[in-house]
């Protein structure tokens, strides 16, 4: 680890022309009108056509798909060689994350002849084998039907030349982490590496890197933890569940022109609050979590991104992946769990340097995870007041240093206790002592008599 590099790289005047990509590529990206590259496509492109291993952290919406998607179809365009399998991998934690990259894929690559196909789960398993058939050059696929296709014959690693790990840490936080060894253990030892992550991980992913990568080039760009001024973040003290769907209700019809997302953490609140929002009159709701079928995850994502205005009520299964052009909104209905999901979700706006909002909704449980969330994340949320929604709970009186609330103390109990007399345990009681000399039997008559000597 501490031959790894941590170069921090700055916007500067780099071009796309300026980083040896084939020219249908470079028509590809000015069809898509894009002609700087971000700092982490800067930073990972050169390296990563030279065919190195790469460990890279950068958060979401950095344009890191990019950063990896141009590097692996410059490869493919230099190989002469056509094998009858694929030729690149991408893992990807989550089916919706997959698709973004299957797009991505597609209009990067559309001047060029290579292929991609989609090996997730959710779709139907005999279909996919027979397109995996056509011989794509690129599969996307989550962990598990990636090995259940594997396992099957209907996927071939054996001719892999790149092998990408997307949102590396969210994978070993879904336990994909065995997965991942398998599969990388299936593609050739003679082939490059790409790790992108938006944390450095704990020991699980130190292990990933370890075993996956060869002499990985580590650069660091923005990690989760930097600041996001383009995102203004606002608190809101809440009583109670009947205060946050009051709250989310004004909020979507008074400060959301366009599009919002909800965060809960539970599908159970997740189909409440679908349900409460879709009875207020001009909102388009729509909800999405991991209990539902896969058409229905794709269909309702397709309608949210369509029109200029709509609602999405989502767990964190939208919180990575989801790249939603003109997202106003985004409120956290529940406090995430950690402050990597919390920048994760807030991230779904304000995406490629835009403005955005997001509005954390806090319960007085709730707030000493919030404190440290803004301890982790080194800022201070926004505190505010909707005068015409005023709850009773407007924060703790009393905070800490660290900003948690202070706890209240315990009464000490003047009154001296009295003590009562223990009660005495009854002696035990002896069996009577045998003279000598007398005959001695058994309870039950049946053992032969003895005489006490």
């Amino acid at each position: 680890m501490s031959d790894y590099q941590y170069p921090r790289f700055q916007k500067g005047k780099l071009v796309f022309t300026e980083l040896s990509l084939h020219e249908r590529l470079l028509k590809a990206l000015s069809a898509l009108s894009f002609e700087k590259p971000t700092p982490v496509q800067a930073a990972a492109i050169p390296h990563a056509i030279a065919g190195e291993d790469l460990y890279i952290i950068a958060q979401t919406g950095s344009g890191k798909t990019a950063a990896y998607v141009l590097p692996t179809l410059q490869r493919l365009l230099d190989d002469d060689s056509k094998p009858l399998a694929p030729r690149a991998l991408i893992l990807s934690p989550t089916r919706e994350l997959a698709q973004q990259i299957h797009k991505d894929i597609q209009d990067l690559a559309r001047f060029t002849f290579l292929k991609s196909e989609l090996v997730i789960g959710g779709e139907d398993f005999k279909v996919q084998a027979a397109k995996l058939r056509k011989n794509p050059d690129i599969v996307i696929a989550t962990p598990g039907r990636c090995l259940e296709q594997l396992g099957a014959g209907g996927l071939d690693l054996s001719t892999i030349q790149t092998l990408i790990i997307d949102e590396a840490d969210r994978m070993l936080d879904m336990g994909f982490a065995e997965d991942v060894l398998t599969i990388a253990q299936a593609c050739p030892e003679q082939r490059q590496t790409m790790l992108f992550s938006a944390t450095t991980g704990n020991a699980g992913l130190k292990r990933i890197i370890e075993q996956v990568l060869r002499e990985p080039r580590w650069l660091e760009l923005d990690s989760v933890r930097d600041d996001t001024p383009a995102i203004r973040q606002q608190v809101i003290a809440v009583d109670d569940n009947a205060h946050r769907e009051a709250l989310v209700k004004w909020l979507l019809l008074n400060e959301c022109q366009g599009k919002a997302i909800v965060f809960t953490n539970t599908r159970v609140m997740a189909d409440r609050l679908n349900g409460v929002l879709r009875a207020v009159e001009g909102l388009r709701v729509y909800v999405l979590h991991g209990e539902k079928d896969q058409k229905d995850r794709k269909l309702a994502i397709e309608r949210f991104k369509q029109g200029g205005s709509g609602v999405l009520v989502a767990t964190d299964v939208a919180a990575r992946g989801l790249d939603i052009s003109e997202l106003d909104l985004v409120i956290n209905f529940d406090m995430p769990r950690s402050g990597d999901d919390y920048l994760h979700r807030v991230g779904r706006t304000g995406r490629a340097g835009g403005e955005g909002v997001a509005v954390s909704l806090v319960a007085p449980h709730e707030w000493s995870l919030m404190s440290s969330i803004e301890r982790y994340l080194r800022r201070q949320f926004e505190r505010r007041v909707i005068k015409e929604l005023a709850g009773s709970f407007k924060g703790p009186k009393k905070l800490k240093a660290s900003g948690k609330p202070v706890g209240a103390k315990k009464k000490k109990d003047d009154k001296k206790k009295i003590k009562r007399p223990k009660t005495p345990k009854p002696a035990a009681r002896r069996k009577p002592a045998v003279p000598k000399g007398e005959v001695v039997t058994s309870s039950d008559g049946l053992a032969p008599p003895k005489r006490r000597t």
